[in-house]
């Protein structure tokens, strides 16, 4: 899954693909490096980051979703969303999958958009909201938290009648959790096969990867490689959804271990 965010302010590339032609070619760049779907979000989920106001998160987004599925009809495309609204206009653009960081809980309205369409949905753990979720997080036990929350979404969701096949999850790595938290979900990850949906996993260039690597000066362009490092890691563990940056290094490396996986 290449990230393609149109916003001013994300962490690794904010202001780059803001604008459309821009958007489209960087669009035009993760599919030929092999993306299979695109994740495209118009509002920063950075920690600190402020909300964006509907309107303008669909100024960004839509116009982008619609040139998109002109140039790639056949592309899988998700939009990074809470809002029903944006959910509700992507799919209508084009969009095939809503990708909410806060399971379908900030708007009351979400899950009449995913009941009242087709499209897939991925459900990702967040402690707290962007704004907050770095204020000093606690957990008892993040794994067993963590997969709790996972389940608890998956039953309510299914139990208003959305199909799970058309559901994912999402561990939520670097939302309102520490580092000891991250390195546990990572060492525990096959926790989240119990709940049999396909599980998403987005690590592509965090501060954690400094944060591991005992290396705070580290930018987000230095850590490619630690990514894919993750990637690997993860694939083996059992993660089947990849949110990256960078396809190409990424899928090299899921290549590599699906083929040491596979005994070829």
């Amino acid at each position: 899954m290449g990230i393609l965010n149109v916003t001013p302010d994300s962490f690794a590339d904010g202001g780059q693909f803001l604008e459309q032609e821009a958007a489209l070619r960087q669009a035009a760049r993760l599919v030929s490096e092999g993306a299979a779907m695109l994740d495209v979000g118009g509002e920063s989920s950075r920690p600190g980051s402020d909300p964006v106001p509907l309107e303008e998160e669909l100024r960004r987004v839509v116009p982008v979703l619609t040139a998109i599925r002109s140039r790639f009809p056949r592309l899988i495309i998700s939009i990074d969303t809470y809002k029903a609204e944006t959910a509700r206009q992507a799919l209508a653009a084009g969009a095939d999958i809503i990708n909410d960081i806060s399971a379908l809980r900030s708007d009351p309205e979400m899950i009449d958009v995913v009941k009242n369409s087709d499209a897939g949905v991925i459900l990702m753990h967040m402690r707290g909201t962007p704004k907050t979720m770095q204020i000093d997080p606690q957990y008892e036990d993040v794994v067993a938290e963590v997969s709790g929350f996972l389940s608890e979404r998956l039953d309510s969701i299914v139990s208003a009648g959305v199909d799970p096949y058309r559901i994912a999850i999402d561990p939520g790595f670097g939302f309102g959790k520490r580092l000891r938290h991250n390195v546990s979900l990572i060492q525990q990850f096959d926790r989240f096969l119990a709940l049999g949906r396909p599980i998403v996993v987005g690590v592509s260039r965090k501060s954690m990867i400094a944060q591991m690597l005992r290396d705070p000066k580290l930018q987000s362009d230095d850590r490619l490689w630690p990514t894919v490092a993750l990637t690997s890691l993860l694939r083996e563990k059992g993660a089947r959804v990849f949110r990256v940056h960078d396809v190409r290094p990424n899928i090299e490396a899921l290549r590599m271990t699906e083929s040491i996986l596979s005994d070829v």
